[in-house]
């Protein structure tokens, strides 16, 4: 496999106000090393706050991060002529949170469709006309609502218009940021399946960005879970979910909604907050919080280590005695699956 984008020791702050004499920062990403293969998803996961999204807007170009690279077929992002960022632009193309606010509520949604198109001047008029309803019958929507302006569709309607606009330059990778959470329980279904239909079919690689291991459980071929600005777990993502190794992984995994009533009664939620980002704790972020915290975790910033299965764990205890799996009968076993059709 091929790596089609490389983060390499990624750190983002922002400015926290204060007085000229106390200046702080956010400490948003924090050395974070990421790939994503060619044709695959990685599911990027954590609470809020974990700095999943600013992640995101690193990889599309939107943020410069403080240090560290992001690689595009091996091509620094930041390296880039103005020339060779626009084909980037073409190639990698953003699907947002709010399926309304990333759409212009006084154009058609056919028109914002068809922009990227235009910007890049792909086709004639008519081919792009005849491109805009390809992508509108792909998505699953009726061509015939390319007419109508945003409020008057749905919520699923509008996400779906969002992800037919990222596949107009028909690009390599799309990084989607939180893409179904503002949508009804049974929407989130009907575009994840979309999601993994696309996947498929067309091959395009994806950053499928979630606070839910329920949702990137269904499109995902490779997980990384976020905790304060740092990965704390990696790997395929049948591993990571079934058998999680570090203990932030498996409070997640654990809190994954289940029929049996048993399983429920077990899940013990974590105790305290996530820590402030202006003053992340030293050592392990996590180990206010953790069960297996010991002296070291409280000084010295674990890295990333391989562990069975392909995984990689950022704990220092885990690497010396693997956890077991949480649960024989745990139904996530093979990552990628498909949402059940709604009726």
């Amino acid at each position: 496999m091929s790596a089609l984008l490389q983060v390499e020791g990624l750190v983002k702050t922002f400015p926290a106000g204060g007085p000229p004499w106390r200046r702080r920062r956010v400490h948003a990403v924090s050395g974070v090393d990421l790939v994503v293969g060619e044709g695959r998803t990685l599911g990027l996961v954590g609470e809020s706050g974990s700095g999943k999204s600013t992640l995101g807007r690193c990889i599309l170009g939107l943020d410069r991060p403080d240090s560290g690279r992001v690689l595009f077929e091996g091509a620094d992002l930041a390296a880039m002529s103005r020339i060779e960022r626009a084909r980037f632009r073409r190639r990698v193309q953003p699907v947002m949170q709010d399926p309304y606010g990333s759409l212009d509520p006084r154009w058609p949604v056919g028109r914002s469709v068809r922009e990227a198109l235009d910007v890049h001047r792909i086709g004639t008029p008519h081919d792009r006309d005849q491109r805009v309803r390809e992508l509108f019958d792909r998505v699953g929507l009726n061509p015939s609502l390319a007419s109508r302006l945003p409020q008057h569709l749905s919520g699923g309607q509008r996400q779906r218009v969002g992800i037919a606009a990222a596949l107009t330059t028909e690009p390599d990778l799309i990084v989607a940021d939180e893409p179904v959470s503002a949508l009804d329980v049974s929407v989130q279904a009907q575009v994840l399946n979309l999601f993994a239909d696309l996947q498929r079919d067309l091959g395009v690689a994806a950053v499928f960005i979630a606070h839910d291991l329920g949702v990137v459980e269904h499109v995902s071929d490779d997980v990384a879970v976020m905790y304060l600005g740092r990965v704390v777990e990696s790997g395929p993502a049948g591993e990571v979910l079934s058998r999680p190794q570090h203990p932030y992984t498996r409070a997640l995994v654990e809190a994954i909604p289940h029929p049996d009533p048993r399983r429920r009664a077990r899940h013990q939620p974590l105790p305290g907050e996530i820590p402030s980002p202006v003053d992340p704790p030293p050592g392990c972020a996590f180990h206010p919080r953790c069960a297996l915290v010991r002296e070291d975790c409280r000084r010295e910033r674990p890295v990333l280590t391989l562990v069975r299965g392909g995984s990689s764990v950022a704990c220092p205890v885990v690497v010396q005695h693997p956890l077991p799996s949480p649960d024989p009968a745990h139904p996530i076993e093979s990552g990628r699956t498909t949402c059940p059709p709604q009726t």
